[in-house]
């Protein structure tokens, strides 16, 4: 005589973050052998498209004992969780598996579908848009408002990078992102030339792939130098710039406006001499061209001397 099997449960999870129906085969299988497909959940994103599949779904939630019997004989049954997990029924579970006392089914969590790399930014683009909706402050933000942000925000992630604290790095990284989607959502309000997150990652996509030949065209690179050559030829098609010095920003800090000039102009091959003149700011200008023909970023290296002068500074009044 042969011991009746004790059946099968199938908990079959999918993210949210990934269009419903679009299951693994593996999940389509298991609904599909199924005796019985348990939904508590009646909108269930899912549903629509197990009945397009023809998989009948009932809507109970069965207690943790009526569950393992109803699996008596070998029967399979496939839940599919709520979106708040049903823990009271896995919990039961649990509590049954670990008391010795009951014949248990075989248990199986099994992932409908994965969450795709880049996901989790669909959450932060859905909270910040209840945050725009809901927060009294966040609500009244202007792209002009937020500006002083966005540069704090900017500065704080190089003092990251330059200090090498990879948890501060993740956190600057995360706060500069935030900067990126607020002012995408106040833009999909404007009442005359609208545009979303969707837009922006869209706009950068196509400038990459039109940017990198190399990577998604026929040319080819091969050494960084020819890398920066294409790119600064295709920007340069794209802008119809009259001037080298045409898209540099005067209002960056001045160190690196001079390195940026120096280095259109070397990139060029022109021949420009540094203007005379006296005082610092001539200084200034000539040790920036200097630095930027040596490779140096003179901000970056004037940082790192002035936390020296800090720590000097620190030292003398006695702290640590």
């Amino acid at each position: 005589m042969t011991s009746e099997s004790p059946g099968r449960i199938v908990l079959l999870t999918a993210s949210h973050r990934v269009a419903p129906g679009l299951l693994s085969w593996p999940a389509w299988q298991a609904l599909h052998g199924a005796d019985r497909v348990l939904c508590p959940d009646e909108h269930h994103p899912q549903l629509p498209y197990l009945k397009d599949a023809g998989v009948v779904v009932e809507h109970v939630l069965p207690t943790a004992q009526e569950l393992v019997e109803d699996c008596a004989g070998g029967r399979t049954i496939v839940l599919l969780p709520s979106g708040e997990g049903d823990r009271a029924l896995t919990d039961g579970l649990a509590r049954l598996a670990g008391s010795g006392r009951v014949s248990m089914p075989d248990l199986e969590l099994l992932p409908g579908s994965y969450d795709l790399p880049g996901s989790r930014f669909l959450d932060l683009v859905q909270v910040m848009d209840r945050i725009r909706r809901e927060c009294p402050w966040s609500s009244q933000q202007t792209h002009k408002g937020l500006t002083k942000y966005g540069i704090e925000e900017a500065y704080e992630l190089v003092e990251a990078i330059e200090a090498g604290d990879r948890e501060e790095l993740r956190e600057e990284l995360g706060d500069v992102l935030l900067q990126v989607v607020f002012h995408s959502r106040i833009a999909e309000e404007d009442p005359e030339e609208p545009f979303s997150v969707d837009d922006v990652a869209g706009t950068i996509v196509e400038k990459l792939i039109h940017r990198h030949p190399h990577v998604f065209g026929d040319a080819t690179a091969e050494t960084p130098e020819e890398v920066k050559a294409h790119w600064l030829r295709t920007k340069a098609v794209e802008k119809q710039r009259e001037s080298v010095t045409d898209g540099v920003p005067l209002g960056q800090p001045g160190l690196a406006l001079a390195t940026k000039l120096a280095g259109r102009v070397r990139t060029a091959g022109l021949d420009v001499a540094l203007p005379e003149g006296e005082g610092i700011g001539y200084e200034l200008l000539g040790l920036a061209a200097r630095a930027e023909e040596a490779g140096v970023d003179p901000e970056a290296a004037l940082r790192a001397a002035a936390r020296t002068y800090r720590d000097a500074i620190r030292a003398a009044e006695g702290l640590a």
